[in-house]
């Protein structure tokens, strides 16, 4: 199909602004936030569509506006904090002001086609960023499956921007800022569009380390809409070729601020959830539709056929900005070389729910309650320590094999880039709690491994694209398998360590027995194992600096012949093992018994 937005050809995407992901997925983590509500105060009003030069952003669509709601207010001026509180926020519907940023430095400073790139390299260049090397441009979905994580000085990234002017004109032969051809470049993985950098924080409220891009903040001030909110996060989002948000709904009220170039963003009411056909509840990406909207499968997504009934869609030039309520479906199709900044804030939602939020809440609701379902199933056991089966493993034996690790596994380590860090942390240097559970890992390794007579396990376990597909077919089985902590055994261990005493385990795994921890993920790590290796890994995260917790997930990662395909069985586990909680909640709550994962319906 024809894809376009400001030209009428495709181009992949570079993009500033999906959540920061974990180092331990290398890909999207969604945070949820607690939220109460308010009756709908309905206004009809008429959107003012401007036309420009250089058409709005546009892949393949033409919206219709054909909803059941009234149309989404436009403001030619930003109306005062109080008004926008009672008059728009407390509705919980979507609206537009004209010229609301356009007095902020940003709008100048920042501008790609008035030396603004040069001035955002000389500010911020120095900045390390992490980009997300999407799989699936000009679109970025939720799936942290589809794309993988580079890191790069933000300089970098400004090159490339410059990379991407320079080749508009070489190639167009017109200048960048009034053509409207955009030809498509090569599909290579350093193609400028093809690179997406998770969203970096301006302000973060309680993370005041991780706010990389404050250098910025002196150039955009809040607008006077929010004046009084409690701000959760400015964040600066950028794009160089044109670029697609997969259609998602996030769990903050938003103003999304356009600094330079333009911006299409269509919306959803909560309540075309149906249509939109949201990821499962119980995986990663769980705020993100599963449905593309250009060309839409009707076969396996029926009610597809009437998302865009239910949609309203608004045009965003620079200095415009767009109020998106908490729960409200929303795609983004940006121009290149397009920038924005967003303000994040909790919302005050629930305590008279509208009618058409209901379908967000029921997720939120049945989120909630997995959450606590998954809580009760990794607690803490009431009896002792199990025994430790481990008699029959001479501790010499680790020593030993410190020294020489797995059969022929420390050149592969070597040559991964881990073998120059084996000697920081020798074997016999370990905290005895450490040491006491490495030699127990290894013991329970060897002891499936000997029951099932699979010995070449320990030397060819990577998995291969078969193996994760089985996987996911065998889905099933893992949910239906599943134990209690008490009664898992790696689980009920992994629970027991402290973060930092598991951390020097996995290490040490990964330095000296790589095979064996190879087997120890993908052979043994039961669902709920896997959710306890992953809590275990958030505790990680917030003991350890930057470096450090980089550091830790290169040499863990890199023990694996594929790292791609273990980071996805440790997922793949997980969403069983909360699977296995959403089957309780609807069990509890709902009466309603499922004996296996199935696709939306």
């Amino acid at each position: 199909p024809r894809r376009c937005y400001c030209t009428s050809s495709v181009h992949p995407w570079l993009f500033l602004g999906l959540d920061n992901p974990g180092d331990k997925y290398k890909g999207t983590r969604h945070n949820v936030s607690k939220t109460f509500g308010i009756q709908m105060n309905l206004h009809v009003c008429s959107v003012v569509v401007l036309s420009f030069d250089g058409s709005p952003p546009s892949i393949g669509m033409n919206m219709p506006t054909g909803c059941g709601f009234p149309t989404i207010q436009t403001f030619e001026r930003a109306p005062s904090a109080a008004d926008f509180e009672s008059g728009v926020e407390l509705t919980n519907f979507p609206a537009v002001f004209r010229g609301c940023a356009s007095d902020w430095e940003a709008c100048s400073k920042w501008n790609p086609f008035s030396n603004g790139l040069d001035y955002l390299e000389e500010r911020a260049g120095s900045v390390e960023v992490d980009a997300m090397l999407s799989r699936t441009a000009p679109i970025f979905n939720g799936d942290i499956r589809s794309h993988e994580r580079v890191s790069m000085p933000f300089s970098d990234f400004v090159r490339l921007c410059k990379q991407h002017m320079i080749s508009k004109e070489n190639t167009v032969g017109v200048d960048a800022k009034s053509s409207c051809l955009n030809p498509p470049l090569p599909h290579d993985p350093t193609t400028p569009g093809q690179i997406y950098l998770a969203q970096f924080p301006i302000l973060n409220d309680g993370k005041e380390e991780k706010v990389q891009l404050k250098i910025l903040r002196q150039d955009i001030q809040t607008p006077s809409l929010l004046e009084g909110k409690s701000l959760s996060s400015i964040n600066f989002w950028m794009n160089s070729a044109q670029a697609r948000s997969s259609t998602h709904y996030d769990p903050h009220h938003n103003l999304l601020c356009v600094v330079s170039g333009c911006k299409k963003v269509v919306l959803w009411p909560p309540s075309a959830s149906p249509s939109l056909y949201p990821m499962p509840i119980y995986g990663e990406a769980s705020n993100h539709s599963s449905v593309g909207l250009d060309n839409p499968n009707l076969s396996d997504y029926p009610r597809a056929e009437h998302s865009l009934k239910q949609s309203q869609e608004v045009t965003l030039k620079a200095g415009d900005a767009v109020f998106i309520p908490e729960g409200w479906f929303h795609q983004v199709d940006s121009n290149e070389l397009t920038i924005a900044v967003n303000f994040w804030w909790q919302s005050n939602i629930m305590s008279n729910m509208p009618e058409h939020m209901d379908s967000y809440y029921l997720r939120r609701i049945t989120r909630r309650l997995i959450d606590k379902e998954m809580s009760l199933l990794v607690s803490r056991p009431s009896s002792t320590d199990l025994k430790q089966p481990y008699d029959h493993l001479d501790q010499c034996k680790i020593g030993q094999s410190g020294k020489g690790g797995d059969d022929n596994s420390r050149n592969k380590s070597i040559e991964k880039g881990i073998g120059t860090s084996r000697e920081k942390t020798p074997l016999h240097d370990l905290d005895p709690s450490a040491s006491h559970a490495l030699h127990d890992l290894i013991s329970l390794v060897h002891d499936h491994v000997n029951a099932v007579g699979t010995s070449r396990e320990l030397q060819h376990t990577s998995p291969s694209s078969s193996d994760i597909a089985s996987e996911r077919d065998n889905s099933k089985i893992l949910v239906n398998a599943l134990s209690s902590l008490e009664d898992d055994r790696i689980a009920h261990m992994l629970w027991n360590l402290e973060a930092s005493r598991l951390r020097d385990v996995l290490l040490a795994m990964a330095r000296y027995f790589p095979r064996t921890l190879e087997a120890l993920i993908i052979h043994m790590l039961s669902p709920v194992a896997a959710e306890v290796l992953t809590q275990k890994f958030d505790e990680i995260d917030q003991q350890s600096g930057e470096e450090d917790r980089s550091q830790f997930y290169r040499e863990f990662y890199g023990a694996f012949d594929d790292e791609s395909a273990a980071m996805d069985i440790i997922l793949t586990r997980k969403e069983s093992f909360a699977f296995q909680a959403f089957k309780n909640v609807l069990d509890k709550y709902l009466g309603v018994h499922i004996t296996s994962p199935t696709s939306n319906l």
